[in-house]
């Protein structure tokens, strides 16, 4: 090489090195934006993260929901992956959870039914003949207050649940920080704690299409699961107690599977999940830091999604009911199967099944749980 090209090379090297430098060494950007009011008059907020990377996120006080979640592809084009509405009207009426906090207790509890300290609890049934994701006005449905972190990485979202509430015991204080890291990673913590005993199970559950929100099924995603059991179901897809294997069944992704592979299958569980609607026992629980639970590669796009948690449970939803009744963001319906969850849990109807990891939480204790969603490309 001449030493005048040797020169300019270097020049760009130099240039290059400093501009990714910069990028590195930029602080994430923090914006608040007006989202409208919830039907009782109460003031919404969009919160938007961005990193050096530019990978953004968006959330709500309505639901601590997430909003939007704009990743790169493999050429380094942005897109939003997740589910959702325009506008706060669209959660204020939302029937799916899109993107939402689910508490006081994910997932379902059958019959709305269950015993703690020798007294029996009756919630409401809101998917008969169970209650599903905390009641008709869970978590989803109230407004929480959201504080900016400090150096504008994230949201604190606070939310007192009061005793009673949708029949649950004691005065629950949960806090929900969302953060967006320069490595481009969304970091969920969840903390809790009642002045009387009670359950709790919480998740955000977010739909999921790596290939760009409302652009087209999710059946080729090729998915990952450290699972080697899952919780089989009855007919109204409560477990029916007992851990099943994964080898040989089409629950087994501990080998990376398209979605679409087997859930057409002539399995009796798939039947009863209309497609997988089913929690998978985590490998390595209980974990006391973040491990990897699962990972999703969209060929489309080169997208990865992965999930780390220190939750025993991850349900695999595969958006069964999903069926175009849903106008979302940017005007795009959202048919069968356009989006999966990955949310991580307890175990469904837990208080009913001692056998499994327990949901209770005693009064005067601290609830903690950290949920990571790694985005990368390849």
């Amino acid at each position: 090489m001449k030493m005048g090209s040797l020169s300019i090379f270097l020049t760009g090297f130099i240039l290059f090195s400093a501009v990714i430098a910069y990028a590195a060494d930029r602080p994430s950007s923090f914006e608040t934006r007006p989202f409208g009011k919830t039907p009782a008059g109460e003031a919404a907020h969009l919160y938007i993260l961005t990193n050096p990377a530019g990978t953004q996120a968006a959330l709500t006080d309505l639901g601590a929901s997430l909003v939007w979640l704009k990743t790169a592809d493999r050429n380094g084009k942005l897109a939003d992956i997740v589910l959702g509405y325009d506008d706060l009207s669209g959660y204020v009426t939302d029937k799916a959870s899109l993107g939402i906090t689910v508490g006081r207790y994910a997932n379902r509890i059958a019959r709305g039914k269950f015993a703690l300290d020798g007294k029996s609890y009756s919630l409401p049934i809101n998917d008969p003949p169970n209650t599903l994701h905390g009641g008709f006005h869970g978590f989803g449905k109230r407004l929480w207050k959201g504080e900016p972190l400090a150096d504008g990485s994230g949201v604190r979202f606070a939310y007192l649940s009061k005793d009673g509430e949708e029949g649950y015991p004691g005065n629950l204080t949960v806090h929900v920080t969302y953060t967006l890291t320069g490595d481009n990673r969304l970091r969920i913590d969840y903390e809790a704690s009642s002045d009387k005993d009670t359950v709790i199970n919480l998740t955000n559950h977010s739909y999921f299409n790596l290939a760009g929100q409302g652009v087209g099924d999710i059946l080729g995603t090729v998915l990952t699961i450290h699972a080697d059991r899952f919780t089989p179901v009855d007919a109204t897809l409560i477990p029916t107690g007992s851990l099943a294997g994964v080898e040989g069944t089409p629950f087994d992704f501990n080998t990376p599977t398209a979605i679409g592979a087997r859930i057409g299958s002539a399995d009796e569980q798939l039947k009863l999940g209309r497609g997988y609607d089913h929690n998978f026992v985590l490998s390595d629980a209980p974990r006391p830091q973040p491990a990897l639970a699962a990972e999703a590669f969209d060929p489309r796009s080169g997208r990865v999604l992965q999930v780390w948690t220190t939750e025993p449970g991850i349900q695999l939803y595969t958006g069964n009911f999903l069926d175009g009744s849903i106008h979302g963001k940017d005007g795009k319906v959202y048919q069968h199967r356009f989006a999966f969850c990955l949310e991580t849990q307890h175990f469904p109807d837990s208080p009913n099944h001692p056998s499994f990891p327990t949901t209770t939480l005693k009064a005067g204790e601290h609830f903690r749980s950290e949920t990571i969603y790694a985005f990368s490309a390849r």
